[in-house]
């Protein structure tokens, strides 16, 4: 049978791939390859999982590394050891002396049968030593199938880009494009050719160590998308270069680093900083990259979204409320916004606000069809979206979706009744596990690394409340809770527009926890810390200011009790460091009896009888 199957390999077409003056064959344009080897890439988080795999042509064999956009072919089941691939799009590249392929898109051959591997392939070696230039990358080929000694890797550390067989139509002077999936810190010498979906506006910032302004760009190419921001002198002169739909090239000197998530909705770990000498071209030919990438959520599907997620969606638009104009909570200055109400046809309706001149400007017309990229999902109301600053929406859109969704609208959705999430809950709604994990496994895990928030229960010990700045003096308002300044023999919130002779204080407590396998720190707020401390943050308060030792003994009386605690984690921004904060949505204490039912039960299961 493999001697069959045999026949519909391109051999030889890896080494046509990475040898110029043969890539000029059909069958390295999209060779037909024997899947030998399927591996995660390490460190991947769990939003955006990452796979290497090794492919062979019988002759030869070369480690690659799968587009998060072909993950599908993995996550389906189709993409197997043993199976067989047409490469479709793919990025040939050299990597610390190792020739490494990313793959953008393939299609897994199912008519030929999976079979173990066939010949005896070796590994695709560089021609010469003069192929290796003086770059680098992070992906790495440690411990994986073939890996070169330890001896070899020293002999060639460096990476040089070749040509993508992706992009024939790049101009001559943009010859090496690379895909911005494959860029990280450690790639230099590189170019993008890459569409601008979305420009933010000039947004200026003025604090103790200066002022200065910025501006941001969503990238996009086949592999992936990127973020950009230019500060300062770069806002001057990239600003009026970059125009939402152009195409353009980017080549370094550009900074790659880690992305502040806090600031982005784009599936990438990395972000771009323009600096002083990168160079930014409007490509001559427009055309061959990609427009504005949708990954849909339907808004019935909206009861199963975690609360904070950021999705897209699109949907018919049924109401437009007029702008009205609300006050920020951590500026306290006045910004508008529109309530927009859309529908779709799995017969839900739901509420997405959009703020600033998007509002204002707003004048698209009822039972138009929109798009949303980049919308966060809240539990205000049930269910609701917000537009957030670096998403963007798109009328009409010329897209399959889009196309449905008006059929519909137009043959049966303009009578048809709509219901809403009113009601759901967070944790009903998610079907969310809170896992019970030890404190080890919560930092072994990432827990609150990735772009979601994590959920989890654990079993754990207070060694340690802290006492300084528990309590906050919050506004006496119903469902507000914001802090209150004192004034004038008042205490004013500024979100309310109003002064209160006195405030309420409520808990922002920290605890440090332990069990068998370390200690963090834990987050409560009121409800849980009344709960842990036995009195309100009122009493404490009053407590503390007259009689300072009583209230150290509350904080004493606190310690060394076993809880468990159900807690999110979630990646935090604090003095301009990113940090994971776990904060406490419920603890209850330990049911001694549910204890000795586990133990009992974990006793059990070393039975050897």
């Amino acid at each position: 049978m493999s001697s069959g199957v045999a026949a519909h390999i391109s051999q030889g077409s890896l080494s046509a791939i990475f040898d110029s003056d043969n890539a000029g064959g059909t069958e390295a344009v999209q060779p037909i390859l024997q899947c030998v080897q399927i591996k995660p890439l390490a460190g991947a988080s769990a939003t955006s999982e990452r796979y290497r795999v090794v492919l062979s042509d019988i002759q030869n064999y070369v480690q690659s590394m799968l587009a998060t956009q072909a993950n599908h072919v993995i996550q389906e089941g189709r993409l197997r050891k043993g199976c067989f691939v047409r490469l479709k799009s793919f990025q040939a590249n050299q990597v610390k002396g190792k020739r490494i392929l990313i793959i953008l898109d393939l299609e897994v051959i199912e008519e030929l049968e999976d079979c173990e591997k066939i010949g005896d392939p070796k590994p695709l070696e560089q021609k010469t030593e003069e192929d290796a230039k003086p770059q680098s990358t992070t992906i790495s080929s440690n411990g994986f199938y073939g890996n070169k000694s330890q001896q070899q890797q020293l002999q060639q550390q460096q990476q040089q880009t070749l040509p993508s067989r992706h992009n024939a139509s790049s101009s001559a002077s943009h010859a090496n494009i690379y895909p911005i999936e494959a860029l990280s810190p450690y790639a230099h010498k590189w170019t993008i050719k890459a569409r601008c979906t979305n420009k933010s506006e000039i947004r200026t910032w003025h604090n103790k160590n200066g002022e200065g302004k910025l501006f941001s760009v969503n990238l996009l190419d086949d592999s992936g998308e990127i973020r950009g921001t230019g500060f300062n002198d770069q806002c001057d002169a990239l600003y009026d270069l970059f125009q939402e739909g152009g195409v353009y090239y980017i080549t370094s000197p550009c900074r790659v680093q880690l992305a502040k998530k806090q600031f982005t909705n784009l599936n990438n770990d990395y972000e771009l900083t323009f600096e002083r000498d990168t160079a930014v071209e409007k490509a001559e030919e427009q055309d061959g990259v990609p427009q504005v990438r949708f990954n849909f959520t339907n808004i019935g599907d909206l009861q199963t979204v975690e609360k904070d997620t950021t999705i897209d969606t699109i949907g018919i638009l049924k109401e437009v409320a007029q702008t009205s104009e609300a006050v920020s909570k951590t500026t306290s200055k006045p910004y508008s916004k529109r309530e927009l109400t859309l529908v779709d046809n799995t017969g839900y309706s739901v509420r997405l606000t959009i703020w600033g001149n998007t509002a204002t400007s707003f004048d698209v017309l009822p039972e138009s069809v929109i798009a949303f990229k980049g919308v966060k999902v809240s539990d205000f109301g049930g269910r609701s979206l917000s537009l957030l600053s670096s998403g963007s929406m798109t009328v009409d859109p010329d897209i399959d979706e889009a196309h449905k969704l008006k059929g519909w609208y137009d043959a049966q959705g303009r009578t048809d009744t709509f219901a809403t999430h009113q009601g759901a809950s967070v944790g009903v709604a998610g079907g969310r596990s809170d896992p019970m994990k030890t404190i080890l496994q919560v930092k072994e895990e990432n827990l609150g690394m990735s772009e979601t928030v994590d959920y989890f229960s654990t079993k754990a010990t207070i060694i340690y409340a802290k006492q300084e700045s528990f309590a906050y003096p919050a506004c006496l308002s119903e469902d507000c809770n914001k802090k209150v300044i004192e004034m004038d023999g008042g205490w004013r919130c500024e979100r309310c527009d109003k002064t209160h002779p006195k405030p309420e204080y409520r808990y922002i407590l920290s605890l440090n926890v332990s069990d068998h396998t370390g200690q963090i720190w834990l987050s409560c707020f009121d409800d849980v810390a009344r709960l842990i401390m036995g009195m309100s943050a009122d009493q404490l308060t009053e407590l503390k200011d007259n009689d300072e030792k009583a209230a150290g003994e509350v904080f004493q009386e606190a310690n060394c009790k076993t809880w468990v605690f159900k807690c999110r984690a979630k990646m935090d921004n604090f003095q301009d460091q990113q940090r994971v904060r776990y904060q406490v949505s419920g603890a209850t204490p330990l049911n001694y009896a549910n204890e000795c039912s586990k133990l009992a039960d974990l006793i059990k299961l070393y039975d050897m009888n």
